[in-house]
């Protein structure tokens, strides 16, 4: 008997399909520029959202119809690692990803913790012997419990700092005992509420220290995974020690980590702290900081992490013309860090969800190979930034000039002439691109 019955393996069916439960986008074997969309896109299934989620809001108590609801402790623990393996092989999914505290109950001990976190890391390596489903990233919840009140590494009390190191030893034991690609560290708490009661300073190094203790132990035991920082600016805290690319990047260059990690970035955590999602992968992007992404959106009329699969076209295009431009997303992917809403409470919508959001993903990726083939954006580009290939612009670039010199040749300027930045056309090619691939896409 299965977890999800009356539900196949999802195949695709093209556009034109009417079946529900297929892929009207996301061809796993067809070839982009001699990858395949399944090498490309690497998708991962959240284990948080998908199997433990349970639809409880401030507002209303749980609403997810599960066949592991009756279920507690272990037994509920072994029941959702066989539910989630029988999603994976459905939707044919290549990664997964997960939190600790997502695998198996907290014990009323650490030692307990860690005995139950033993037993669930053997189940799910089992499962994976014989699945093609491979663990893309394992992070530590250090968020959840009041013991993390006042943060992890950030907090004001060194026992707090103590725990969570224990905490990400195992997770980093656990990471190389599974084979994980990368290793995530978001900071949930770590960041502060007022500054009346904060030595930010501390916090911060005591931050780095955290992650530099991190480093070496995982080349004590020879784990080779990335590490990744996944930022967001707030959500539980007020101000988050990690609130973009940006300031995450200008962290790890002051402290000497920028070597060491790369970044997660989401989707909604870039809106909510003011970026757009190509924004963030951009500057990820040129700064070589790009390591993997959490594909999902959040709502723009609503203040707070919604956590929605990503069925916004133009948002997974501009993504997947940056992802492109990076080469890819190395031992990255593009984990469905994402939620089905909280009406959508039957097993069937976990599999409705997951399909919208890897054909939204797949066409992204159409669009944007075509947009860089034609090299319509680049040109358009280069051309706008021509004054600087040659003569004073060329001096500026090539840092050959000072103030003297720029002075002197701004004096014999009658006129600055500018041309127009164009927006408005370049936002109707990108639909142009778009709607002309959804006409060819084969059906």
């Amino acid at each position: 008997m299965g977890y999800f019955e009356g539900i196949n393996k999802i195949k695709f069916e093209g556009a034109s399909s009417k079946n529900s439960l297929a892929f009207k986008y996301y061809n796993a074997e067809e070839q982009i520029n001699g990858k395949t969309m399944e090498e490309i896109l690497r998708f991962s299934v959240a284990y948080w959202h998908t199997f433990t989620a349970d639809g409880t809001d401030p507002f209303g108590a749980p609403t997810m119809i599960r066949p592991w609801n009756h279920l507690q402790g272990m037994d509920l623990a072994k029941s959702r690692a066989e539910a989630s393996f029988e999603l994976f092989e459905k939707l044919d999914a290549p990664f997964y990803c997960f939190h600790d505290k997502d695998i198996a109950p907290e014990g009323d001990t650490l030692k307990e913790t860690f005995a139950n976190l033993d037993v669930m890391t053997g189940i799910l390596k089992d499962y994976m012997k014989t699945s093609k489903t491979k663990l893309l990233w394992n992070t530590a919840n250090m968020f959840t419990n009041p013991r993390y009140v006042h943060g992890a590494a950030t907090s004001s009390n060194a026992d707090a700092f103590a725990y969570a190191a224990a905490q990400v030893k195992k997770g980093l034991e656990t990471a190389k005992e599974l084979e994980a690609e990368n290793y995530v560290f978001w900071g949930g708490r770590e960041g502060y509420e007022t500054l009346l009661n904060t030595d930010m300073e501390l916090e911060q190094d005591n931050l780095a220290r955290f992650y530099h203790m991190a480093v070496e132990y995982a080349k004590e035991i020879g784990f080779d995974g990335q590490f990744l920082i996944e930022p967001k600016p707030k959500e539980p805290t007020k101000h988050q020690y990690d609130f973009d690319v940006a300031s995450g990047f200008a962290f790890l260059q002051k402290y000497g980590l920028q070597d060491k990690f790369k970044f997660n970035i989401e989707a909604n955590h870039a809106t909510l702290a003011g970026h757009t999602f190509e924004h963030e992968l951009h500057y990820a992007r040129i700064n070589g900081m790009l390591g993997s992404v959490d594909a999902n959106q959040g709502d723009t009329l609503l203040g707070w992490d919604t956590d929605e699969f990503p069925t916004d076209l133009y948002t997974t295009t501009l993504a997947m013309y940056e992802i492109l431009q990076n080469g890819g997303l190395g031992k990255g992917g593009l984990n469905f860090d994402a939620k089905v809403r909280r009406g959508s409470f039957e097993p069937a919508d976990l599999f409705d969800a997951h399909i919208a959001g890897m054909d939204s993903f797949a066409i992204g990726l159409k669009v944007a190979n075509k947009l860089i083939v034609d090299n319509v954006l680049k040109d358009f580009i280069a051309k706008r930034y021509s004054s600087y290939t040659d003569g004073i612009g060329l001096e500026i670039a090539e840092g050959r000039t000072n103030f003297h010199k720029l002075e002197q040749y701004a004096l014999s300027l009658t006129k600055v002439n500018n041309e127009s930045g164009r927006q408005e056309y370049l936002k109707g090619i990108v639909n142009q691109y778009l709607l002309e691939t959804l006409s060819s896409v084969k059906v």
